[in-house]
């Protein structure tokens, strides 16, 4: 058995573009984008007559229109729906670096998937991420999360869709989230408490850039990684909110740094400039500049 180990390297996941599968103007103009992530939808955005339309796109696409620097995930329907198994082989021929599964309730949904992508001979580096989206889904994100800790498991990162649960709990669409914010924060948690990213859910207005703008902040300060889109017009603000500051590098230079010097040898606890500093906030630290650095690698790939 494949063990997959939880994902050691920085992965800029700021700005995750969602893209119907069917919108082949849309995928041409993937190539001159700025945005770290795609995820090519075939769920929600693509009609049911048009699925067929929408998987062979996607076959296209990735055979001839290489995204340098960008991470790749396609979004299927459910397994169990009409649409699922067709979609899953889809993912097998493309071969994207992920495979973002919607609605996701229980553990067994991202097992069932791992097993049949390992069965089926996925590449070993092809991840899962899953949709949290739903009452169940928010009710079990620990479980969930702790499944990327058991041997077979492919799953990296959760995203959050908040159209859906809306739906579902009857919450509205209020200014600053309100009464949504316990449910972000209780799926970071989780997510945080077995080593994944995870990415905050769309802002349905992309005309409305202030507002959204406000949204990433709020992101960000809950410490989500990025944040899912629907629009271009929406990169820049995710790219520069969810980015590590100037301060923050600073800060963590200076704490690696400390700990570096010979007087710092064998010390769990250090006075760094009036400060008391904890060996624990170097592996932080060291994460951080990694991230940084990563950009910057994508930034030059692109140039």
């Amino acid at each position: 058995m494949t063990k997959f180990e939880p994902e050691n390297i920085a992965r800029p996941r700021r700005s995750v573009l969602c893209v119907p599968a069917i919108n082949e103007r849309a995928l041409q103009k993937l190539p001159d984008l700025d945005c770290d992530a795609v995820i090519f939808d075939l769920e929600d955005s693509v009609a049911v007559d048009a699925k067929q339309q929408g998987r062979e796109a996607l076959e296209r696409f990735f055979d001839k229109t290489p995204l340098v620097g960008r991470e790749t995930i396609i979004r299927i329907n459910a397994f169990d729906s009409t649409f699922g198994r067709a979609d899953l082989e889809t993912v097998l021929r493309c071969a994207p670096d992920a495979v973002l599964l919607p609605k996701v309730d229980q553990p067994s949904d991202v097992h069932d998937i791992s097993d049949i992508l390992t069965e089926r001979d996925g590449a070993e580096n092809m991840r899962i991420w899953a949709m949290i989206e739903t009452p169940r889904g928010v009710l079990n994100a620990a479980a969930i999360s702790e499944a990327a800790h058991t041997p077979d498991s492919r799953l990296s990162a959760f995203v959050v869709g908040l159209n859906d649960l809306r739906k579902e709990t009857g919450v509205p669409n209020l200014p600053g989230r309100a009464y949504l914010v316990p449910w972000l924060m209780q799926i970071v948690l989780a997510a945080r408490a077995y080593g994944l990213d995870v990415i905050d859910s769309v802002s349905n207005d992309f005309r409305d850039l202030d507002g959204y703008a406000t949204e990433c902040e709020q992101g960000r300060a809950m410490g989500f990684d990025g944040k899912m889109l629907i629009h271009p017009a929406q990169i820049a603000a995710a790219n520069r909110h969810f980015a590590p500051s100037e301060d923050a590098l600073e800060e963590a230079r200076s704490i690696v740094a400390a700990f570096a010097a010979p007087e710092a040898a064998g010390l769990n606890i250090i006075n760094a400039n009036g400060r008391m500093i904890e060996r624990l906030h170097v592996t932080g630290a060291e994460k951080l500049l990694q991230m940084a650095s990563a950009i910057d690698v994508r930034k030059a790939d692109r140039l």
